[in-house]
């Protein structure tokens, strides 16, 4: 037997059934307009999702509680992260530095959510796969490339990074930025390939915060087909 969907007044009502071990996505917010955040984490080439955030039996049974899979994130690679992150929630957040193909692998969500989840607000790296540089962008971390590809060999965990102006500068279109480094040891150029749709992602913090956004105001004509290019807003 068929039944029709119910009405949205109708379902409205109804309440989502949830195991123990499935939790609602994380309220996630803007990234502010200034940060000063730590260097907790330098990866070298080629790190996959599969590096961020591991899968197999011992974490998908947890895939749709991020508070518990992002227990697992970066495990192969350094397995302090985790609590190392969450010691640091209560401030700006922090940075990742990563070489070559950054987030290469599967297109796991997970892998920039659970790393948003514990703090993250920037990646600088020498270059980003595709897939994970949207979802990036998708969960509200700054994605920024090295303007000179030497200045990945001079930072290291625990330096601190200061970005300002950032609202403005990816508003105005500008793809440049420029970093001052803790320690008063000058300034790294930054860069970035946002196109303005994905930088309205961004600074709603996220692309659910964008879609909620949009649908409260009834600005997501289905005729537009922007449902479908939600996640693929380039």
């Amino acid at each position: 037997m068929l039944v029709p969907p119910l009405s949205e007044e109708e379902s409205r009502g109804v309440k989502l059934e949830k195991t123990p071990l499935i939790d609602s996505v994380p309220e996630l917010d803007i990234i502010p307009d200034a940060i000063a955040v730590p260097v907790l984490l330098k990866v070298g080439d080629d790190i996959s999702t599969d590096d961020i955030m591991p899968a197999g039996g011992r974490v998908m049974p947890f895939w749709s509680n991020i508070p518990k899979t992002s227990e697992f994130t970066f495990e192969p690679v350094d397995d302090t992260y985790p609590r190392r992150a969450r010691e640091n929630r209560g401030s700006d957040g922090h940075a990742i530095v990563a070489g070559n193909n950054y987030g290469q692998g599967s297109s796991r969500e997970n892998a920039a959510l659970a790393p948003r989840y514990l703090g993250l607000r920037t990646v600088l790296a020498r270059s980003f796969a595709r897939i994970h540089w949207q979802n990036l962008v998708n969960f509200g971390v700054l994605p920024l490339t090295f303007s000179d590809l030497a200045d990945y060999d001079q930072l290291k965990p625990g330096d601190m990074i200061r970005l300002s102006g950032i609202h403005a500068t990816l508003r105005s279109g500008r793809k440049d930025f420029t970093a001052s480094l803790g320690d008063g040891r000058g300034t790294i150029a930054l860069g970035h390939d946002l196109s303005p749709r994905q930088v309205d992602l961004l600074l709603s913090g996220g692309v659910i915060n964008w879609l909620r956004a949009r649908l409260a105001s009834n600005d997501l004509p289905e005729e537009r087909g922007e449902r479908a290019l939600v996640l693929n807003p380039g």
